[in-house]
């Protein structure tokens, strides 16, 4: 649990023309897009007011969570996330998440080696990162990714 900051400016633009505030269309909105991803959260409800979205509700496992939370954040007009979801009784202990803001010049490959010393690893964060990812080279600026350990 705990407060995330992303990019406000930058992600899926979701909200038209208006940006995330405290309104039924907002919420309703955040969930018909997480919805696409079918994560199956239990009892999931989102909250959203000036450009902070706070999530709840119960997941499977820390990487369902931590997918969660990045679709959430690289909304466009989403700055904050605040996670108070929970995590299933019966998840594994998982070790805490890495995320990742990426920087112009940025590819999957450079971000591999910084973090596990081989470009070649590009793999393990585009898995992670699925479905969020579609393709390991439509990666954008200001686009928040989990590193997952090796």
């Amino acid at each position: 649990m705990g407060m995330f900051s992303f990019i406000k400016e930058a992600g899926a633009k979701i909200f038209g023309t208006s940006s995330a505030n405290a309104s039924d269309e907002s919420v309703a909105k955040v969930k018909a897009h997480l919805e696409q991803y079918q994560f199956g959260v239990e009892g999931f409800d989102v909250v959203v007011e000036d450009g902070k979205a706070t999530l709840t509700g119960t997941v499977a496992d820390a990487a369902t969570k931590e997918k969660i939370i990045l679709v959430v954040g690289n909304l466009d007009g989403i700055g904050e996330v605040d996670d108070q979801m929970t995590i299933s009784e019966q998840a594994e202990a998982a070790p805490e998440p890495r995320f990742y803001t990426v920087k112009s010049g940025d590819n999957l490959s450079k971000i591999a080696k910084e973090f596990y010393g081989s470009a070649n690893k590009y793999p393990v964060i585009f898995e992670a990162n699925k479905p969020m990812l579609t393709h390991p080279d439509k990666i954008y600026p200001g686009q928040t990714l989990r590193i997952p350990a090796e």
